[in-house]
Formats: C-alpha cells, structure tokens, sequence
C-alpha cells in the first residue's frame, strides 16, 4: 500500500532533514509540529502544520498537538476493514502512513543538577508515545519510526516502490514498544522522588532502591553459547539507548564471543579500571590469576603473567592503555582467548593477526567506567537487586591496629592489593608485592584454606609481601598462614569477635594490620 502522508515530529534531530528531503522528492505529503516544522520549512521542504490538518490549534502551552481523533484516526484505521473506510470518509480522516516521532529526553533531563519537579513532569512526553503507539498497534498498514538508524533503510524502501515491506513494518513496531516500555520505566522510577507536599509537588533525591524496576532490553547479538555449548544466549543491552561500556566494544577480529568471554571481559576490564597508573590483568573463571600495576604496559603484563603463569594459558586479558607492539610481542607467546583495551596500535593489531581465532576489543571511551547500574541476579520467582560495590577507601581512612604501623611502601601494596581483593571470588586472598600479585586464593569455604590456596599458587618468594583479605579473619589461623609465608603486613575489614586475638597473633608475628571498615564479598 502507497504512502501517501507521513507525520514527522522530533526531538532527536538527528538526520531528520534528510530524510524527510527524501520522502518529500516521492511527493508524500509531510505533516509536522514546532521546531521539526521549522527545521524543514526552512529547508525547503514543503510541511503543513499538524494545528492546519486536524484544524484545532495547538493548546495548553504545547500540551496538546497531536492528541485529535484526525491524527490517531488517521493512524488507527484499518484500511481493509470495511466499516473503518466508512467511517473514515464520514468524519474526514485521512491516511497517515508513516509516522517519524521521537521523544523528549526524560532520562537526561532527570539526570540533571538542581532539577525541579516542574521540569520533570514537563519533560514527560505523551503526544510521542501516544502516536507511535497507535501507528505500532496499525503496523499492517502504518510504518513508524523512532529510531534514526532506521532512515536509511525505510528511505530506501520507499524510493524502491514507495511502501515498506510488512517485514520491516512489523520490525519497527516492535522496536517502538520497546523504546516506549523502557520510557514509561523510566517515569516509573523517577516519579518515585517526588512527594505531594501541600500546595506543591517537591522533587527529593533519587532513592538506593526504587520501589518499582522496570528493565527493558534488546538483543544486540547473539553469542556463541552459553556456559556450555547446549545453552543458547545472547548479549542484551537497553532498548531505548545506544550501547556503552563493554557492550559497545568494537571487535577487532578472532571467533564470535561466548556468554563466558563477555564475563570474564567485564571482570578483567572492571579491575583494569581500578588503576590510575598503566595496569594489565590476567582473568581466568572470572577471578584475577594475576594483576599489576607497573611503569609501562609491557612491565604491568609481565609482572601480572608472573603472578600465575599456568593459570593464565586460555585466560581473558585487559589492559587500561593502549596496548603498543611490545607488549603485543609478549602476549602473543601465551594463548588467550580475549584481550580488551582502550586501543591498539597498528603494530600491535599486525602481531595480533597472526592470531586468527584471538579476540580483540577495543574498549570505547568509557569502557574502563565503573559500573553505576543497579545489579540484577535472578532467583526462582523472583530477582534479587542490589547496588554496586563502589565503596573506596580514602586517604586517612585506614586504621593501624597493631604496634607497628605499615611502612609507606607496604601501605602503597597494601591499597593495590585490596583494590584486587574486591574482585576475587569470596573468600578472598590477595597476596602481593611492588605493585603486583604474587598469589591469589578465591572462592574458598573458609578463609584460611583461600590464605593456603594463594601460597600454593605463588610462583615466587612471598617474602615481605602484604596481604589482602575480603573480609574479616575469624580466626588467628589465616594471618598465622600468611606470616609463615612471608607476608609482612595485613589489610582486612575487621569486625570479627575474635578481632583482638587476630590483632595479637599479628602483633606476636611482627606484622602491621590495618582495617578498612569496609568488605567487599563477590558472589
């Protein structure tokens, strides 16, 4: 079925122009409102006011425009059913067979400083979601569009034979439901801060945990496998925005990614993150086997490949600079399956080629971000929600508890190793030495079996090194472990019952204890 009228009203501006040049050279009538209006009319692209074509003006300081029975008339109607051509032509609702509407900003607007409530509820559009709503629903006769990336493709339909095809009708209605189910989550949530104070509505500060959690998400690819090779799984990302963070990734080349690569990437490029200084990190089953923070890249690998040679072969790498040839060079004597960094030089990418199946992502420009979402585990009947671990220790805030204060060489180590420890499988042990691990033991029943794990798996002395641990020692045993090793000083949350015999038994041992205050469990 010919389009014959398109309604264009947006926001995002984004490539608008030319797109309407374009429906407008096939001769389909172009209706629009305010700013679009303007931007095409001064274009010279021929336009009639939506106010002209329904004949009511626009109202209550912009409120309504598009809220008409000629608009949503000319939406709904099913062009094949008798009866709705009848009315149709009773009440004089024309066609409108293409609809080009995005909506206002809400989540950036809601993430403003010194928001008001006024500018919160002003900046919640009804009008957009209302007429991509009625156009999806009528997506056997109207195509609707809400993305700009998809201009292109409908442009190009509609110069091929001036319709779309069903298939990309029925595509784009479902990538409207799913921009409007994520806006109307967002309002949700955001509503939540406000508070009905006579005579006026005030706008508090958003809460830890919001009463009501809407997640809405499209598929961006589909993955390898999952866990294992008889789970299907892909990699979702919101469905009202662009991709960021690990998710948008550039790869370079190497296999498809697994469900297991993307953890075990997001695990080694979190930690990356952690380190101010050139950092490289060596993940295997999401626990660090090794991690340094150095002078150079080249140093900050060799340091961290040290820490677990074995345990590296096949595991997933991360650096927070560009990785440059000579530490291509080194890398590429080990078999990994993944390496994510902010980039690659032209050297580097040339070693790595030789590599066919090795995967290369080079990280966008918040890729080494924390992640400030709400995190999500599911649960039979249920999903459990909790914040991210985000908690720093500040200068100042360590507390010496045992008769020897840490040197500032140990206390440098000391912060890197607890920096490593918050991303070690519970129970954790980090021990480590000039800015690198030497051992490290995770995911142990009990902590003093995670201090002997670590010490099984040094590869070298442990000789004045420090250790770090999760959480509190509840008992003497692990610091005893970690002394007879060689560690000279300890950082731990503290908080046991058994605190002052952990105290003493360092105090015994000649070690220096500080306490955080702070765990940092990862299940």
């Amino acid at each position: 079925m010919a389009v014959q009228r398109a309604l264009i009203s947006v926001f995002d501006k984004t490539g608008v122009l030319e797109f309407a040049k374009r429906v407008n050279a096939l001769g389909i009538e172009i209706l629009s409102t305010g700013g679009t209006a303007k931007l095409l009319r001064d274009a010279g692209v021929a336009v009639k006011d939506v106010s002209e074509f329904t004949g009511w003006p626009e109202m209550l300081g912009g409120r309504v425009k598009t809220l008409h029975p000629k608009v949503h008339g000319g939406l709904l109607f099913r062009r094949g059913h008798t009866e709705d051509q009848k009315q149709a032509a009773e009440y004089g609702i024309a066609p409108i067979d293409l609809v080009v509407v995005n909506l206002y900003p809400f989540a950036e607007t809601a993430a403003k400083a010194g928001l008001t409530a006024g500018e919160l509820i002003e900046n919640i559009d009804i009008g957009g979601p209302t007429m991509l709503r009625s156009a999806a629903k009528n997506f056997e006769s109207v195509t609707v569009v809400t993305d700009p990336a998809d201009y292109e493709r409908v442009a190009a339909e509609l110069e091929a034979g001036r319709e779309t095809s069903l298939a990309t009708r029925l595509d784009l209605a479902r990538k409207v439901f799913a921009a409007t189910s994520s806006y109307d989550g967002m309002i949700t949530t955001e509503l939540e801060r406000l508070s009905a104070k006579t005579p006026a509505i005030e706008l508090g500060e958003k809460q830890p945990l919001p009463q009501r959690l809407h997640v809405a998400l499209r598929m961006l690819q589909p993955l390898r496998y999952g866990e294992n090779p008889h789970q299907a799984a892909g990699l979702y990302v919101p469905a009202g925005g662009a991709p960021r963070g690990l998710a948008a990734a550039k790869q370079l080349q190497g296999k498809e990614l697994s469900y297991n690569n993307f953890v075990d990437l997001e695990a080694a490029r979190s930690l990356a993150g952690e380190f101010s200084r050139p950092a490289a990190v060596i993940i295997k089953h999401n626990n660090p086997c090794g991690a340094a923070e150095q002078e150079t890249p080249l140093d900050a690998y060799l340091k961290a490949l040290a820490s677990d040679p074995v345990s590296a072969f096949g595991g997933v790498l991360a650096f927070n600079r560009v990785v440059d040839a000579a530490t291509a060079e080194e890398v590429a004597k080990l078999f990994v399956e993944c390496i994510a960094a902010p980039g690659f030089d032209e050297k580097a990418k040339t070693i790595f080629a030789a590599k066919k199946n090795l995967r290369l992502l080079e990280l966008p420009g918040n890729g080494l971000e924390a992640d400030r979402e709400l995190q999500l585990k599911r649960i039979l009947g249920g999903m459990l929600v909790q914040q991210p671990d985000l908690g720093e220790i500040k200068e100042g805030e360590l507390r010496a508890v045992t008769k020897r204060a840490p040197s500032p060489e140990e206390t440098s180590t000391l912060r890197f190793a607890w920096k490593v420890s918050k991303h070690v499988k519970s129970n954790a042990i980090v021990f480590a030495k000039n800015g690198a691990t030497l051992g490290v033991g995770a995911g142990q029943m009990s902590r003093v079996d995670s201090v002997k794990l670590a010490v099984m798996k040094a590869q070298s002395s442990l000789q004045a090194s420090v250790v770090a641990s999760d959480a509190f020692f509840p008992f003497p045993d692990g610091v005893e472990e970690a002394a007879k090793a060689g560690a000279t000083a300890v950082i731990q949350p503290g908080g046991s019952v058994k605190d002052a015999e952990v105290i003493a038994a360092a105090d015994r041992l000649g070690m220096a204890m500080v306490l955080t205050g702070m765990r940092h469990f990862l299940h």
